[in-house]
């Protein structure tokens, strides 16, 4: 295959941003593509492979991009740009990094970073009830929590609803000391943390004693009829089928609901079914609930854990094809 040389120029303003620290950016294109930079000011010239050239010039301008709408360039946003490119889906990345989906306390906008979550977000705004299904750090439960702070700032509703259920992630705990709520809170840690983040401590801890926010165990759902509430399901694979019908059908008048969970990390005993795998399929066709299913793709942790992902999906496929022998 010919080698190839093309130029291009990115704004002095914008390099540190587009090439990052150490040129770790740059050089992750480098290694992806297998082409070579080389970097005057604020000129470059990037060789190799005709067709690995073009998607690395388009890629680069593409940072240019984010970086001039003031986006922080990190490694996850360089990945998932290079992958997007190579996959030939490039015109689906203007919904990528658009609108806030709110702010956090300290200011900072909240935005969508693939393609699946914002597609997820989108599904929130447009349905009562939305399904919000992938593998960990693919902001699921964030972005929900994002949601719910949205609405509730814009007087859309009246409560926010957060619950989970109360199950030991492989480990049994035994007797929590304390009273209720501190035998619940280690359970409930996730969703405060988020919330702390996005609303604040201070406005939190106000709306918590006002009674319009509302952190508890899924038990505590049964009985009650929602109205006028933004409600998030989180761990929802670790409910059993009649804990969902029993979540779902307490949905009130003006109430909105987001259901998230990993299929791939069930912790009930191996006798019980997951609540939110048969609610997938019970649920397929009906009017105003949505589902949305994130993947690898869409990690937007540390990139270490889309490799960890992979891998354990690698593993569970060879697993289930060892089955079938």
């Amino acid at each position: 295959m010919n080698s190839v040389e093309r130029k291009l120029e990115v704004p002095s303003c914008y390099i540190a941003e587009v090439f990052g620290k150490f040129d770790e950016h740059i050089l992750l294109i480098e290694k992806d593509l297998a082409v070579s930079f080389v970097i005057r000011d604020d000129k470059i010239k990037v060789s190799g492979p005709e067709v690995k050239v073009k998607l690395a010039v388009q890629i680069v301008n593409k940072l240019v991009e984010f970086a001039k709408k003031g986006e922080s360039i990190d490694t996850q946003m360089v990945n998932y740009t290079m992958d997007i490119f190579k996959n030939k889906q490039e015109s689906e990345l203007k919904d990528v990094n658009s609108d806030s989906v709110t702010l956090t306390h300290l200011g900072k906008p909240i935005k969508c970073k693939t393609i699946g979550q914002s597609e997820y977000v989108k599904n929130i705004k447009d349905n009562m009830a939305v399904f919000g299904v992938g593998p960990a750090g693919t902001g699921k439960t964030y972005l929900a929590m994002a949601m719910a702070v949205s609405a509730f700032r814009k007087n859309e509703v009246s409560k926010i609803i957060l619950t989970r259920p109360a199950i030991e992630a492989g480990e049994k705990l035994g007797f929590l000391p304390g009273d209720l709520q501190s035998k619940v809170d280690p359970y409930l840690r996730p969703l405060y943390d988020a919330l702390f983040e996005i609303m604040g401590p201070e406005n939190f801890e106000k709306n918590m004693e006002k009674g319009l926010i509302e952190v508890a165990p899924l038990a505590y759902m049964r009985g009650r009829t929602l109205n006028n509430a933004f409600i998030v399901l989180d761990e929802a694979q670790n409910t059993t089928p009649q804990q969902m019908k029993m979540f779902l059908t307490r949905i009130g008048f003006n109430s909105k609901v987001v259901i998230t969970g990993d299929l791939t990390q069930v912790d009930l005993p191996s006798e019980k079914a997951s609540g939110l795998k048969e609610a997938l399929h019970v649920l397929q066709g009906v009017e105003g609930v949505a589902f949305s299913y994130l993947n690898r793709n869409d990690v937007v942790r540390h990139p270490l854990v889309q490799k960890i992902v992979d891998a354990y999906e690698l593993f569970e496929t060879k697993k289930e094809k060892n089955k079938g022998l």
